[in-house]
């Protein structure tokens, strides 16, 4: 996920490049297995100031539900969009300094990486909570059992008795 962009960078504002995305690359979580595969497309636009990129790119990301712990493959389909900034001026060859800190910047040879702004988009656009259905029943709070795969036959805890003058003002 590197695009050289040098020429890029010599051509008039509006100018851009177009490359399809089908790369496998190292997971950015260890949960995750060791290698995601990317599928989608790159838009490089050339800005007054640096490189646009506007991304769509989907993956399937492993997971597990939030409810019974099963595992569970989340599709994620992502619009990465960010501006990158050279680090050096190609016309005079001194680095440029950003007013951002936590801006995007080229590397030192032009190079474009998408990999920090793919992982970012990832991390934003994931289930808080994905469920492997929408009406997962979970896990039995007293023996843990999944009541997916069958009910659960352990006995009800009693409540705790302070709760008692509450439940019987409601009914």
């Amino acid at each position: 996920m590197h695009y050289n962009v040098a020429q890029l960078l010599k051509e008039p504002t509006g100018s851009s490049r177009h490359f399809d995305l089908s790369e496998t690359v190292a997971s950015p979580e260890p949960d995750w297995g060791a290698e995601l595969t990317l599928t989608g497309t790159v838009e490089l636009v050339r800005t007054p100031d640096g490189i646009l990129l506007e991304a769509h790119v989907q993956t399937l990301i492993p997971d597990v539900c939030g409810r019974c712990l099963e595992p569970v493959t989340e599709p994620l389909d992502l619009v990465v969009e960010e501006e990158f900034y050279p680090a050096i001026d190609l016309n005079t060859g001194h680095a440029v300094t950003q007013a951002d800190p936590d801006a995007f910047v080229l590397d030192q040879r032009h190079v474009l990486d998408l990999t920090e702004a793919v992982r970012q988009s990832i991390w934003t656009a994931r289930e808080i909570q994905p469920l492997c259905r929408p009406d997962c029943k979970g896990l039995c709070p007293t023996c843990g059992a999944n009541q997916n795969t069958a009910p659960c036959t352990c006995a009800k805890v009693a409540t705790d008795p302070r709760w008692d003058r509450l439940r019987r003002r409601s009914a």
